[in-house]
């Protein structure tokens, strides 16, 4: 079995990764290319519906959670085990956790909670949005998410929509200068020699 965990090529982590990425579709079946490519809601998630059909992603919206007033450390559990599922699964792929965390990592108990983005605009502070990143990443982090549907990068046209709350502005050029959120939420750049 060793042998044949070595040939691999796709779990070698110093493999070129176009070859692990060539080495990985050339061992997968049909089903398991199209449950990658499917996210589903937390709500439906269970841990054989993740081994069994291969899901590439689990989707956290607005309002959803495991149990009321869960903490950090619940929701990190919850997570675990749904990745457990996933490199249960014959080709052992991870699973991708999003989390809508747009004014802080704002499902879980006891997070952050900031303001919204049009709350946010109105300061104007480019560096007060990149701290909120920042300190929001740490908090989605920490509950195992991979990865936030933030920011909202729009710039408001109609007051009618929606999310218009979601917006930094209606001025594009505001809306580019406060996206400094990213950077926060990814960190900087690494610095070129």
């Amino acid at each position: 079995m060793e042998g044949k965990e070595e040939s691999c090529v796709y779990k070698n982590p110093d493999a070129p990764v176009e070859a692990r990425v060539q080495d990985l579709l050339s061992r997968m079946t049909l089903p398991e290319k199209v449950g990658q490519m499917t996210q589903i809601e937390r709500v439906v998630t269970t841990h054989p519906v993740i081994t069994d059909f291969f899901i590439g992603s689990v989707l956290n919206g607005g309002g959803s959670w495991p149990f009321e007033d869960a903490k950090t450390s619940d929701w990190a559990d919850m997570i675990d085990g749904y990745q457990n599922a996933a490199l249960a699964s014959r080709l052992g792929i991870p699973i991708i956790y999003g989390i809508d965390a747009v004014h802080g990592n704002n499902n879980v108990y006891g997070a952050t909670i900031f303001p919204h983005n049009i709350g946010l605009g109105a300061t104007r502070d480019a560096d007060l949005i990149r701290r909120i990143g920042a300190a929001t990443a740490l908090e989605v982090r920490a509950s195992g998410a991979h990865w936030t549907f933030a920011p909202c990068v729009a710039a408001l046209r109609d007051v009618r929509w929606g999310r218009c709350y979601e917006c930094y502005s209606e001025d594009p050029q505001i809306v580019c200068e406060l996206t400094t959120l990213v950077s926060g939420l990814q960190g900087e750049p690494p610095k070129e020699h």
